[in-house]
């Protein structure tokens, strides 16, 4: 690789990883749990749909905020918790890297509703579950307040992305991997 191109793409890199470092910083659960209520409710709002679905899913997986930066090389994280029947089973990290044309930080919430048992073992089971890999998901693509036909209802998991904010258009699930936070991580504070 040319000297000058590493300089450059080793910058964005750092850049890159600050700001996801500086969102990592710790939540703990109570916050966590909060933003997890937080952003059902908003899910729920939007759609008078998306609560019966929700109450239909084996398990809801969600991510109150999930932040996106990049400068030509990007990253994204955020924490979440697993509801199983609305308790709270589980405590779980979302990241992914990308390069190519990024540019900005950007926030939005994610909710991964698992409609049987069987994605939702597949999912507990797994380790670093990547959700563009997984052929049984449906992205509802104008999010939460989309709505979605019978064939989109049939996939074994639905993955909604909502309240997107920030200066970066791609929101989308590619190449995310969601991971269980150990946990003294879950607990940090």
């Amino acid at each position: 690789m040319n000297r000058y191109l590493k300089t450059p793409m080793t910058a964005a890199i750092a850049i890159a990883a600050s700001v996801l470092a500086a969102v990592a910083l710790a939540a703990s659960t109570a916050d966590i749990d909060a933003g997890v209520e937080a952003t059902l409710s908003r899910f729920y709002a939007q759609n008078d749909a998306n609560q019966n679905l929700a109450q239909k899913a084996s398990a809801v997986l969600v991510f109150p905020r999930v932040t996106k930066a990049g400068a030509g090389v990007g990253g994204e994280f955020g924490k979440g918790a697993l509801l199983v029947h609305g308790r709270t089973v589980g405590y779980y990290k979302v990241t992914g890297g990308s390069i190519g044309a990024t540019l900005g930080v950007a926030h939005h919430s994610e909710v991964i509703l698992f409609m049987t048992d069987e994605a939702r073992d597949h999912f507990v089971n797994g380790s670093d579950w990547s959700i563009g890999a997984d052929a049984g998901v449906a992205v509802v693509k104008k999010g939460a307040e989309a709505q979605y036909g019978t064939e989109t209802l049939h996939k074994p998991v639905l993955a909604f992305v909502f309240g997107e904010k920030g200066l970066m258009g791609d929101v989308s699930l590619a190449g995310a991997k969601v991971s269980k936070l150990p946990e003294r991580q879950a607990q940090a504070q």
